[in-house]
């Protein structure tokens, strides 16, 4: 089965549950269009982050749909998952995870390496793969003439953000998820980092969900949810609190 026509992603009726610990997440409905952005919210311990597993395939719903452009990643082996992942969904970390001795372009690059389709549509629209790097770095605000040959370890935090936001775009990839990425900068940095990101995101047509507990940044986003108003989550047997 595949996701509704024009969606990026769609969950129906999707349920996960972790054993030992009583946790249940179940998810009725949610979906995200080409270029649309989400915020969703909730507190600690609610599922955002087993959310954002189920949606990039490194957990597996134990029933229900969970559909990326069109493919539902449950009907997939897992090599299938990676691949579709690694070609449709570009991931912002709230740690970055960047690697260290790797420069700001190398860092950018490494999704290319690793999807011919990523590859192909940054080659397609820059007519090269460092072209396309410098282009979304030098759009972030990164002065390559003084930072190129920095790695990233040598980078302030602002400057990684940045490297982490160009890394999850490179090559246009459907479908961003973006893992609590402000929760390091002050107020100025935040929205500063976030209107370049739904710029970028809008410019691309990628479709952003973004979960954060920091209920300032709703606004900012196309729509916006809380998590335990879309499901039925339990700890322990516990409704979260909204």
């Amino acid at each position: 089965m595949t996701s509704p026509q024009g969606k990026v992603l769609s969950l129906r009726d999707v349920e996960f549950k972790w054993t030992g610990n009583g946790f249940r997440l179940a998810i009725p409905e949610l979906s995200l269009e080409a270029g649309e952005s989400l915020f969703l919210h909730g507190p600690s311990g609610c599922g955002k982050s087993t959310l954002l597993g189920l949606v990039a395939g490194t957990l597996e719903a134990q029933r229900g749909q969970v559909c990326v452009t069109g493919k539902d990643l449950r009907s997939l082996p897992s090599w299938r998952r990676d691949s579709l992942r690694a070609d449709h969904i570009g991931v912002i970390f709230q740690q970055f995870n960047l690697l260290p001795f790797l420069t700001m372009r190398e860092n950018v690059l490494l999704p290319c390496r690793f999807s011919t389709t990523r590859r192909a549509r940054a080659i397609a629209r820059h007519g090269s793969l460092s072209a396309a790097a410098d282009t979304l770095l030098e759009a972030l605000g990164l002065e390559l003439a003084v930072l190129h040959a920095r790695r990233a370890m040598q980078l302030s935090v602002g400057q990684q953000q940045r490297v982490a936001v160009a890394r999850a775009l490179i090559g246009a990839p459907e479908l961003l998820i973006a893992d609590e990425p402000t929760s390091a900068l002050d107020a100025d940095a935040r929205d500063r980092f976030l209107e370049l990101l739904l710029t970028e995101c809008r410019q691309a047509c990628s479709a952003l969900l973004f979960v954060s507990h920091d209920l300032s940044l709703a606004t900012r986003f196309d729509r916006s949810d809380s998590l335990p108003r879309l499901s039925a989550a339990h700890v322990a047997g516990h409704a979260c609190a909204p």
